[in-house]
């Protein structure tokens, strides 16, 4: 079952929103759920304190939590769509808002991959991609597209393809900027990793 999380950062319309798989459920985190007219999607579940969403009018059903909670409002909506049967996450709005909401959300996602869900995260020009050694990476990608592999901790064994600087099993220390700002010269990019956690990112032009 694929799921869409929308969550409160930005969202920039554009043709790679197309590309979003038909979702069959759609859960809004609190403020997020402005993003669901932009996607002329329906919300299935409203979920969190509903602090960042005053004056928004959805017509959905609305799980309410106290502002005093152990979860962020996207960690309550995850759990949702869990329960539903969810395999496949999508979370649209992820970047541009709060950087702690926004980097718990990055750090969140490998931590789904790891339990086995397969993660993406959008705000339509920025998205990212958790990438663990079980679990390579597949995109197509704009040649010209700007991608990074962003190393969570130590890597080992990074190999990137379909880049202008491609990698052939490096290694890679914590935060390094060797794998930042890399260029797509073809449309397949494949990005794998022999030990570590990082994150792949593409920003559209």
């Amino acid at each position: 079952m694929i799921a869409w999380i929308l969550v409160g950062g930005r969202l920039t319309p554009g043709h790679t929103l197309l590309r979003l798989p038909v979702p069959d459920l759609v859960v809004a985190a609190d403020g997020g759920a402005r993003h669901a007219a932009s996607l002329g999607t329906r919300v299935d579940v409203w979920v969190g304190d509903f602090d960042s969403s005053e004056g928004l009018l959805l017509d959905a059903p609305r799980e309410v939590h106290p502002a005093a909670k152990d979860e962020t409002d996207a960690e309550l909506a995850v759990r949702v769509t869990r329960a539903r049967g969810a395999r496949t996450l999508v979370f649209i709005g992820a970047f541009g808002g709060r950087f702690d909401h926004a980097a718990a959300l990055m750090l969140g996602s490998l931590r789904l991959a790891r339990e086995g869900l397969s993660v993406s995260l959008t705000s339509g020009d920025e998205w990212a991609w958790p990438l663990l050694p079980a679990s390579p990476v597949s995109m197509e990608l704009p040649p010209g597209t700007t991608l990074s592999v962003l190393a969570c901790t130590d890597l080992t064994g990074l190999t990137l393809q379909g880049v202008r600087w491609p990698l052939e099993r490096a290694d890679v220390p914590l935060g390094s900027g060797w794998t930042v700002s890399n260029e797509t010269t073809h449309t397949a990019v494949t990005v794998s990793l022999q030990g570590g956690a990082a994150l792949v990112t593409a920003v559209h032009h």
